[in-house]
């Protein structure tokens, strides 16, 4: 379950009148084969000392769940050749399935990281592209090495019932954005934006007081970035996952990169974004696609369910509509009257 990259830009207006005294400082890097870039408030300027440890980190959570590095943990639970596998996993992996376990039960299994056999049989991962459909054939096959009913976690230690192919790429990049943000206040910083490949936390203002603002972007395949909706999320953290950046056409037929874990083929409904606004941005990164694979009519329910702030948007013959949830409504109530239900 692959998303596109910066799905969600971070628009850091700085007001002229701000106080001498303070300024933001930003800092950027490659990861997980995305970038990320860290703005903090600061009157001093120890961004060579933060970056450092942030490359470190970073690489060490790749070395962990990356499924494009042979090596790494996750890769190496992939590798295992003895089924049913009992193994005691590192607490950030552990804490991450746990995350993903928990979505999974809430969404129905809409939120399922053992479909990374059909993500990469739909060339969506470590396997490379693809130009034409697979048959029927390959995707029940594949179906039939997915579910995460078969995985437990208990105190530290993952349990696989059956062998399972583990793809964290819809949760890994927000928990990290978290883990990273608990790093930057670990310095002190307590006003920050910290971003990985469009998922976002925040912390506190800007310079003056002054509320960070996400604007979230207008579905197009072109790789502008005009701003759909602009918000002041507060302390929290903010995903979007959208079907019009990663794709490709077969016949005239166009395949997103969400692969709908229950038929193992990718999501066909008019549901083109989803953002998600919540306290932890690993849960936004998984429920935006948890949603997204739900689609418009179940994803709005679950997110009233479990009273999540959600956005969307919709394709319509005629341009596009948005839907937001009752707690989107009661966070952002000048957004939604703006926007919900609204033809753009």
């Amino acid at each position: 379950m692959l998303k596109s990259f910066l799905p969600v830009l971070a628009l850091i207006f700085l007001l002229a009148g701000c106080g001498q005294s303070e300024r933001v400082v930003k800092i950027s890097g490659p990861t997980m084969g995305t970038w990320y870039h860290i703005s903090w408030v600061a009157s001093d300027d120890d961004s060579a000392e933060l970056q450092q440890q942030v490359d470190e980190r970073l690489a060490e959570i790749n070395r962990i769940m990356s499924t494009y590095d042979p090596e790494s943990e996750l890769s190496r639970i992939n590798q295992s050749q003895h089924w049913p596998l009992n193994r005691t996993v590192s607490a950030d992996l552990y804490e991450v399935l746990q995350i993903s376990q928990q979505i999974y039960r809430q969404s129905g299994g809409a939120f399922d990281i053992t479909v990374g056999p059909l993500v990469n049989l739909w060339g969506f991962g470590p396997d490379g592209n693809i130009s034409q459909a697979p048959e029927q054939q390959q995707i029940t096959q594949k179906l039939a090495r997915t579910g995460s009913d078969v995985l437990s976690l208990k105190q530290g230690q993952l349990s696989l019932a059956e062998p399972r192919y583990l793809d964290l790429s819809a949760v890994a990049k927000g928990w990290a954005v978290d883990d990273i943000a608990s790093l930057v206040e670990a310095h002190g910083y307590h006003n920050f934006l910290v971003e990985i490949g469009g998922e976002i936390k925040l912390g506190g203002s800007k310079p003056g007081g002054k509320p960070w603002h996400i604007a979230i972007e207008r579905p197009q395949l072109a790789m502008q970035a005009d701003p759909q909706l602009i918000i002041a999320p507060g302390n929290r953290a903010v995903a979007t996952s959208g079907d019009y950046r990663n794709f490709f056409e077969d016949d005239g037929v166009r395949y997103s990169h969400t692969i709908d874990s229950h038929t193992g083929r990718p999501v066909r409904h008019n549901l083109a974004s989803v953002t998600v606004i919540d306290a932890s941005s690993a849960r936004a990164d998984a429920w935006a696609t948890a949603l997204t694979v739900a689609g418009p009519e179940k994803g709005m329910l679950l997110a009233e369910q479990q009273k999540l702030a959600v956005y969307m948007i919709l394709r319509e013959e005629d341009g596009f509509s948005e839907r937001t949830s009752s707690q989107f409504k009661r966070w952002f109530p000048e957004a939604a009257q703006q926007t919900n239900n609204q033809h753009r």
